[in-house]
């Protein structure tokens, strides 16, 4: 199912709640980027959208950025076994071929989850967009030497990413 679609001057005026509710999936289960964002409007673009919500994120301290980062799934993790994954984290998981894993494939994502939450205490991201499975593993195997500080800001990369993705769903004109 496709995303509800806005233009940017819907989002510049529509009441803060409501821009809340239309943009709090854009970091994951982290509304409260969406409510900062609202008070910053209007926005010029949505170039200018997007760096601000990255903005927020970035200076909403360490504590914050791990919790955004703690609220993400993991790949074809438990939560995408048991249908509980957000609307957007479904498509893309689905996107990136995720739900048509191999038993040989879903076990080796299984074991790269553990040993990365085990190594670093919070789940693998990675925006899927453009990756197939092996391309996924190969990255999640990479990543797993990088110390804890390369992969917060890995983390945070690949999140400010997939906001991109999601932002240019919600509004795919630029007007």
């Amino acid at each position: 199912m496709k995303p509800m679609q806005y233009t940017l001057e819907q989002l510049n005026t529509m009441p803060p709640d409501a821009f809340e509710a239309a943009l709090s999936g854009i970091f994951e289960h982290s509304p409260w980027v969406a409510a900062h964002a609202a008070q910053a409007r209007p926005f010029a673009s949505i170039d200018a959208l997007y760096s601000a919500m990255c903005e927020i994120v970035a200076q909403a301290g360490e504590a914050c950025q791990l919790a955004l980062i703690k609220a993400h799934p993991e790949l074809a993790g438990k939560a995408a076994v048991r249908g509980e994954l957000t609307a957007e984290s479904t498509r893309e998981q689905s996107g990136a071929g995720l739900a048509q894993c191999s038993q040989e494939e879903f076990d080796t994502l299984q074991r790269l989850n553990q040993a990365y939450r085990e190594q670093f205490g919070f789940p693998f991201i990675l925006a899927v967009r453009g990756y197939d499975r092996a391309g996924i593993i190969a990255n999640f195997e990479t990543r797993l030497s990088n110390a804890r500080d390369q992969e917060l800001r890995a983390s945070l990369e690949q999140i400010y990413r997939i906001a991109r993705f999601r932002i240019d769903d919600l509004v795919p004109c630029r007007r």
